[in-house]
């Protein structure tokens, strides 16, 4: 029998995520609808790639990270969109006029059936001090675009977790899905 053909056991269900076995693989599956997180992709129009720094317990390290969260996590059938916007805001203080799904590919597809959709925010406007809710402790960066990679490399450099996400989020800002230079 192959794996896929064998029926799910689930081992333990949290809040947030859930342990299943089928055959011989064990993985994680996102318990809220869809299993989706969005990557928001933000410059400001300063010209300035928007970061967030945050502890995070499973690397027990200070990462450095592009804005991002589940979708539908707070309100049920919430677009991706709505989800990345609100977001931006609430991690960042920066609002978008406009959110563009990029593309949407899974995470980590060996350990867990989560996805994650590349966000671009355009239209950026301030509207808050950004940090994060009441349960996160979230500093916000703000990078000139032109410095973004090299800054990276200095924080990792540091001792920060990077997202491996950070650097096709980079190419992103610059790059067209097709390869082709943006204007």
């Amino acid at each position: 029998m192959k794996p896929n053909d064998a029926e799910p056991r689930i081992v333990y269900e949290g809040k947030y995520q859930r342990m299943v076995v089928r055959g011989t693989w064990e993985y994680s599956e996102r318990v809220h609808a869809g299993g989706l997180a969005a990557i928001i992709i933000a410059v400001t129009p300063e010209d300035n790639v928007v970061f967030v720094e945050q502890f995070r317990v499973p690397v027990q390290a200070r990462t450095i990270e592009m804005p991002a969260g589940l979708v539908g996590d707070i309100n049920a059938g919430e677009s991706i969109e709505v989800s990345a916007v609100r977001e931006l805001e609430e991690e960042t203080g920066w609002t978008a006029a406009h959110a563009e799904v990029l593309l949407i590919g899974p995470t980590s597809s060996g350990a867990s059936n989560e996805k994650i959709a590349f966000v671009r925010a355009t239209g950026l406007s301030r509207v808050g001090t950004g940090g994060g809710d009441e349960s996160e402790d979230i500093t916000v960066h703000e990078i000139p675009r032109q410095r973004a990679a090299a800054w990276l490399v200095e924080k990792m450099a540091e001792g920060y977790e990077l997202d491996a996400k950070l650097w096709a989020g980079l190419w992103m800002i610059e790059h067209h899905l097709d390869g082709t230079p943006r204007d």
